[in-house]
């Protein structure tokens, strides 16, 4: 397989530049106060290619130096950080009854939110409306006077692998989507990088890629909302997603749990969905679309019908859960998403089926690290922000 870097001139004197400092971004965003001489030694280039570099980015507005440090090169040196405050990063995430959007320092840090409720609707209002939000996101004080590097938008379904082509959303009934196109009109003013992706996949690659100090190997992120889907995603400077030929992986929603069971959106018969998922839990308990559903069993939680549609949407996720660690065994699990504020009527039985069957195959007590986020609101639009920053660094865009 042939890669990027087989595709430059050997003499190509301005793309090993970029590579350099791209390199150079990457260990100074993930490990803040390095010097020169240490980005020297664990990147093992020499002493000028790293301060030809420094030097660059610093007056781009990338990173900033700080005080004197003692390094392990020699002569003390002046730590570097990412500059925080010259660029920001737009995320966004079109979920079934929401829109979430951030704006972002390239550290992840949120300068600026919004969440909106709506209903859904046809992907060109969605798009009208998104458009009209991230104008207003980005007139506020907090992100006027910055560069913004790009826009990335998170969806609910499975993008095709190399295109920016939503292929279907069932609980949006959505087909073949090419929503940037969409967004792109009402939006002249935005440059940089845009991409959309699927929202567990941004989600995934959020959660590693802005981790500074030792990220893990590999995680899987897990979002438990209306729908259920997943993201994997591994490597450290620019983390790589696991798509598919046809961008279903990920899709555990639609795998089959229960043979000749309940319909789902997708047409199937015994999806995970129809057992956990938003949707499924309002079918079951017979809670109007348009009501919040935390909100609607949150005085509802000791009935004896909820108990039991909590407790068996829970064990399916454990099931869930397992079937993911046996098929990706990633180093680390997150689970996020709406559902988690149901608490532990829901979440007690997922986590106790996950712990207590995760060792059976190996035989080992070696735990996989499993996170429950308690408040995942805008952990996919962050990252799709987070794409942006790595599209940004490591593209063809990134500046000589």
């Amino acid at each position: 397989m042939t890669t990027s870097y087989q595709h430059q001139k050997a003499g190509d004197l301005n793309f090993l530049k970029r590579l350099n400092r791209s390199a150079i971004l990457e260990m100074v965003r993930r490990v803040p106060g390095l010097t020169r001489a240490d980005i020297a030694t664990q990147a093992q280039l020499t002493k000028a290619t790293v301060g030809s570099g420094v030097q660059s980015l610093l007056n781009q507005g990338w990173l900033k130096e700080g005080d004197l440090q003692k390094s392990s090169g020699g002569r003390p040196g002046r730590a570097l950080h990412l500059n925080d405050d010259r660029h920001f990063l737009l995320g966004a995430e079109v979920g079934v009854h929401r829109l979430r959007l951030v704006a972002c320092a390239p550290s992840g840090k949120i300068l600026e939110a919004h969440h909106e409720p709506y209903v859904p609707t046809t992907p060109e209002a969605t798009a009208a409306l998104l458009a009209e939000l991230l104008q207003q996101l980005m007139k506020s004080p907090a992100v006027s006077n910055r560069e913004n590097l790009g826009i990335g938008v998170a969806l609910p379904g499975p993008i095709a692998t190399g295109e920016a082509v939503l292929r279907r959303a069932p609980n949006l009934g959505w087909h073949d989507v090419r929503f940037l196109d969409l967004l792109h009109p009402h939006l002249p003013e935005p440059r940089g990088v845009w991409l959309m992706d699927n929202e567990a996949k941004s989600a995934a690659f959020g959660e590693l890629y802005f981790r500074t100090g030792k990220p893990p190997e590999s995680l899987v992120y897990v979002s438990a909302g209306t729908g259920i889907g997943s993201g994997m995603a591994e490597g450290s400077h620019s983390p790589l997603l696991t798509r598919g030929v046809q961008g279903l992986a990920g899709e555990i929603g639609h795998t089959i749990l229960q043979p000749g069971g309940l319909y789902c959106h997708c047409g199937n018969r015994g999806c995970a969905e129809t057992l956990v998922s938003g949707w499924s839990i309002r079918a079951s308990l017979g809670i109007d679309e348009k009501d919040d559903l935390i909100q609607a069993l949150a005085t509802r939680l000791q009935e004896p019908d909820v108990t039991r549609t909590l407790h068996r949407a829970g064990e399916a996720l454990g099931m869930l859960l397992l079937n993911l660690h046996h098929t990706q065994n990633p180093a680390e699990i997150v689970l996020g998403g709406s559902l988690t504020q149901l608490g532990s009527t829901f979440l007690e039985p997922a986590l106790t089926y996950f712990e207590a069957n995760q060792h059976r195959l190996l035989g080992t007590t070696q735990r996989v690290p499993l996170r429950v986020v308690e408040d995942s609101t805008f952990v996919a639009a962050r990252g799709a922000a987070a794409q942006v920053l790595a599209r940004a660094i490591h593209g063809p865009a990134y500046p000589n």
